[in-house]
Parts: structure tokens; sequence; C-alpha cells
């Protein structure tokens, strides 16, 4: 798997809240642009076909520390770890003893993650509706303008001032589902946490 192509399926889940307080989910994403600094959520995703079955499901840690620095350690049911140092990308899968790694400018070019590193408004790339309420949440919608986005829609739905849910379809009819627990806002990270560390003996890969 490409660092490109594990970010699309990936990168909306920088748009986690927690903790707000906002009454719509418009207004509490973008007090999460506005005051996120930092966040660590547990979460779990899971994979729909055009079929609507389930074809993976996997768990994991996310971290964030804006504007330019991302962690995610895949734990179950393999491991593999996606870093962000602010310059580089790095995808590292310890089954295989391989890293990939590409530029930082480079791999966030033309994704949603991008926002979190440039600032732009969300409304300069998304058009965005609110859904009104299902399920008990409040649900976002989040359609690209940039016709050559590899996705078509997100659904953002939020419950007690937090991101409970986010589904993420693409141009070939599947679905990309999150769901998010014990979310961290604003946690202190060491001043390494966001360097990869090449394990020895690992091959590496220039994208």
């Amino acid at each position: 798997m490409s660092i490109r192509s594990f970010l699309v399926t990936l990168a909306l889940t920088f748009f986690l809240v927690a903790n707000t307080w906002a009454a719509s989910g418009i207004e509490e994403l973008q007090r999460f642009l506005n005051e996120v600094d930092g966040l660590e959520a547990r979460f779990e995703q899971t994979l729909l076909n055009i079929q609507d079955r389930q074809t993976t499901s996997t768990r994991g840690i996310f971290y964030l520390k804006r504007p330019d620095k991302f962690r995610w350690d895949y734990l179950e049911p393999d491991s593999q770890q996606l870093i962000a140092d602010g310059r580089q990308i790095w995808l590292y899968d310890p089954e295989l003893e391989q890293v990939s790694v590409q530029s930082q400018k480079k791999a966030l070019k033309g994704t949603p993650a991008m926002l979190l590193v440039s600032g732009d408004r969300l409304s300069d790339t998304f058009e965005i509706t609110d859904m009104g309420s299902r399920e008990d949440l409040s649900w976002v919608q989040l359609i690209p303008k940039d016709e050559e986005s590899q996705f078509i829609r997100v659904l953002l739905a939020f419950a007690d001032g937090e991101l409970r849910r986010m589904e993420m379809a693409d141009k070939f009819g599947q679905i990309t589902r999150f769901s998010f627990h014990d979310i961290r806002k604003n946690p202190e990270f060491d001043s390494n946490f966001f360097r990869f560390e090449r394990p020895f003996g690992t091959d590496i890969y220039n994208r």
C-alpha cells in the first residue's frame, strides 16, 4: 500500500472533536479547527464494499499535534504505523520489515489532512451541509470541491460534544467507517513522540 492511498483512506480522521460545546456539527467542527492543538483517541476502522458488506476491521490509537505532526498506531489485527514528523511521512510495516518514506508536502497534497497543515478554511475545499439528527447523532456532510479527489462524500456524526462516527465514500463504491472513543483533547507529547526511529535491518523505500 502506498503512503498516498493510506492517507486518502485516513486523512479525514484529523477532524476528531472532543469536549466541545457547540450546538451544531458544523460549529463543533469549526471549534476543533480553531481550538484543538493536540489529540489522542482510540479508533475502530471498518471497510465496507459496494454490497455494503464488511471486508476488514482494524483498531488502534491516533495522535495529533497541530499543525504538522500526526501518528497512527494500528494494533489489531496487524501492527502498522504511520508517522508525519513535519517534513516526511513514514509508513512502517513490521511484518514485512519495510518502511516507505515520502515528502510530507507531496503526500498530503490534495488530501483533507492538508487543511491542518496549511490552515485553509474548510469551506474553500468542501461543500458543507448540516444533515440534522439521526440515530441520536448530529450529522454533517462534506463534499470535496476538487473533482480529482478520490472520495466523493464524507459524513461526520457528533454526540455530547464529541465526534462519534465518520463515514467516507470513495469513487469505487467503498465506504470507510470510523468510530472513536477514549478521546483526550490537547495532551502533552514527548519531544520525540512524532519522530520515526528506523528499526535495524528494515528495508526503506523512497516515494
